[in-house]
């Protein structure tokens, strides 16, 4: 395969650590991205893009949102006591098409709540750190999130995006790693067939490891850090002493664990009360949904063959800003999942921004970032599909890299 010469923009350098651009042996970028060019903007430059107004937060606008999420969701639980009735009274095989409905919407309700907590770990709920701590933490505890645990290593990603050694989570495996995962040799330059692996390339296969990852990928990468940077030692959210932690934070890890105390306390409760059944149909199938929908949602984000990773060579912030995808998917989920899908490259570059504004500076600054501004409309389930099939594993080698197949 013939090496492809990844070259640089612009007269400067702003980052006194880059070394300068080199080919990259034995890399394919996609044929959209055959003369990429590595992107010399600064974060000043697409700052300077954006007014002014919309870096602005306020808590009474946020708190809205709260309000107006919180309604929906008390609303829908609303109609829900009244489905087994309808059962009853009206036809019986109405619960069978009401509860999967019920569920769908709960668990696009829940998400909202989720995104709304992800943007107090960010700052971007509020100007005031307690307000956004407080309130981020009730709102991520009642979904079974360790709030301050994934804060803490959320800011990682965000600060390492695009780096294959910074960067915590959906971390591509080279093509040594997948080869011996598949228990196949690496590639060498006469060989083309090599990290196929059977269950990767047949629907099937591609069918079972995507319903793996939307069931179980979300719990699995709190659990057991799935996806994050291999550590030597067990590494979890809910463990204190954990790599991806800083000493300092060891109290903020152990308060998170007691919110999800204090919620599985309160199914349990309501399980004695209720019944399990109960509390399975109210809560524990739309909490389901809120992990396939996360997990659909930051997997989309980060993977696509049109997204290149960095090695030291050629990263910084703005490289690793820019290495995500803004996917719509559709007026009614952007509107419910708080636009979080269709304006997630300004969230990467300003992290604070409050998600009501970043639709308008996305628009802003899209004539600044020009070709480097990457977004794809496809379907979603087509994209996820298409992301499973094609991305399987980047480079040994090289400082500009992207997902490969084969």
């Amino acid at each position: 395969m013939a090496p492809s010469v990844i070259r640089r923009a612009g007269k400067g350098d702003h980052d006194s650590t880059k070394k300068s651009p080199k080919a990259v042996s034995k890399n394919s970028p996609p044929e959209e991205q055959k003369d990429f060019v590595v992107p010399d903007l600064t974060l000043k430059e697409i700052k300077d893009a954006i007014p002014a107004h919309c870096f602005e937060r306020s808590l009474v606008h946020s708190l809205g949102w709260v309000a107006h999420d919180l309604v929906l969701i008390g609303a829908l639980f609303y109609v829900g006591t009244w489905i087994d009735t309808l059962g009853t009274s009206v036809h019986w095989a109405l619960p069978y098409v009401l509860w999967p409905a019920y569920w769908i919407a709960q668990s696009v309700f829940f998400t909202g709540i989720w995104i709304l907590a992800h943007e107090c770990g960010h700052g971007g709920f509020s100007e005031n750190k307690s307000v956004n701590n407080v309130v981020g933490f009730i709102l991520h505890s009642s979904l079974l999130v360790p709030f301050f645990s994934w804060k803490y290593s959320h800011a990682k990603h965000h600060k390492g995006n695009g780096h294959m050694k910074r960067d915590m989570v959906f971390i591509p495996p080279t093509r040594s790693e997948y080869a011996a995962t598949k228990g196949l040799p690496p590639k060498t330059d006469d060989a083309h067939n090599d990290g196929d692996g059977i269950m990767g390339h047949i629907p099937l296969g591609i069918l079972y490891n995507t319903i793996c990852m939307l069931i179980f990928g979300w719990p699995a990468y709190l659990l057991v850090n799935a996806s994050g940077q291999p550590y030597p030692e067990w590494t979890s959210h809910y463990l204190p002493t954990a790599p991806i932690f800083e000493k300092h934070q060891y109290t903020g890890v152990l308060i998170s664990n007691l919110g999800l105390l204090a919620t599985i306390s309160a199914l349990t409760y309501a399980g004695s009360l209720h019944g399990f059944v109960a509390v399975v149909k109210y809560y524990l199938i739309g909490y389901l949904g809120v992990n396939f929908w996360i997990t659909m949602l930051t997997y989309l984000q980060h993977t696509d063959v049109k997204v290149p990773h960095y090695r030291d060579g050629q990263f910084n912030f703005v490289r690793g800003a820019l290495s995500t995808v803004d996917r719509s998917f559709g007026p009614v989920l952007n509107y419910f999942f708080h636009h979080i899908t269709d304006t997630h490259v300004v969230h990467h570059l300003f992290a604070t921004m409050p998600f009501y504004h970043a639709v308008e500076a996305t628009e802003a600054v899209k004539g600044v970032l020009g070709k480097y501004y990457i977004s794809d409309d496809t379907q979603f389930f087509v994209a996820l599909w298409r992301s499973m099939n094609n991305c399987k594993f980047v480079e040994d080698d090289g400082d500009v890299i992207w997902y490969q197949q084969h």
